[in-house]
């Protein structure tokens, strides 16, 4: 029996794939803007100042509900405030929160993760349940449940966000650390004489660098969600002091009628997770190098 193909004498084409150069090409200058955005945002921590002359905190009541302009860049609110002003001022709330809960999801993560690698047994095992229930809560609605017992506040929200980052670093950090210990450079380094601690520190922990800084980058943008989206619940920073969760929840109200009071900084929050998740990517391949 001939088929269609056998008849006209030719197979299927198939699809054009992307050559290396072009894969290469595009691959750097994505990596070139989530590099450049990150850069701009972390400016807007460091030196706001710099990047509007606007005060993010009096508003000109003459000045209510005008949109986007050459003067304006993002538009003003119900008090007259520049939205512009208030994400950039508002970066370092954000930034600042998300760091911190980073910062405990990772030393406490592979603290335990090094620990269940090192220690087989009932410790271990002790350990994986705890990330296994961890895992098991989504990461928002443990976050939201620790704030709520211990009050709305930036440090709850920073950490009620680090506890719930606790688990992914714990299992990568055990599995990277099971990995190179069975290495050969790791069991000649044992036969030399090196201690556990010394094989640790000096080529378990630094050869697993590039996966665990990879998830750095990916659990900070969804740190900077999580903080958004609590800050939209009511749960971060105090009013008038701008947050980006607060600036969008601040213009759900008006957004038939003045939409960049909600869009513009949502964009921005959307913009900045996906440039640490591209920057993410980077660092993966770069630590399989």
């Amino acid at each position: 029996m001939t088929t269609l193909a056998d008849r006209s004498g030719s197979t299927p084409a198939s699809a054009p794939t992307a050559s290396p150069a072009r894969k290469w090409l595009r691959d750097n200058i994505t990596q070139g803007i989530a590099i450049a955005i990150l850069a701009v945002v972390g400016l807007w921590v460091v030196f706001p100042s710099l990047f509007t002359a606007h005060d993010p905190i009096v508003g000109d009541g003459r000045k209510r509900f005008l949109p986007p302009s050459l003067e304006n860049w993002f538009g003003t609110d119900f008090l007259g405030r520049d939205v512009y002003a208030r994400v950039v001022f508002g970066t370092a709330h954000t930034l600042q929160g998300a760091a911190v809960a980073i910062l405990i999801g990772l030393v406490v993560g592979a603290l335990l993760g090094v620990v269940a690698a090192s220690a087989p047994g009932p410790v271990e095992v002790v350990i994986l349940r705890l990330v296994d229930v961890l895992l098991a809560i989504p990461g928002l609605l443990l976050a939201l449940c620790i704030v709520a017992t211990i009050g709305p506040s930036p440090t709850a929200v920073s950490i009620g966000i680090g506890i719930s980052a606790i688990a992914p670093f714990a299992r990568l950090t055990r599995s990277e650390a099971l990995r190179v210990r069975t290495s050969e450079f790791v069991e000649a380094a044992h036969i030399s004489g090196a201690g556990f601690w010394s094989s640790l520190f000096k080529h378990v922990l630094p050869n697993s660098a590039g996966p665990v800084l990879s998830l750095v980058a990916v659990e900070f943008g969804a740190a900077i969600l999580s903080i958004a989206a609590l800050g939209f619940l009511g749960y971060g920073t105090i009013p008038p002091t701008p947050e980006w969760g607060a600036l969008v929840a601040e213009g759900r109200t008006y957004l038939a009628t003045a939409w960049w009071l909600t869009t513009l900084p949502g964009v921005i929050v959307i913009v900045v997770v996906l440039a640490f998740n591209r920057v993410s990517r980077s660092l993966l391949t770069l630590g399989r190098l």
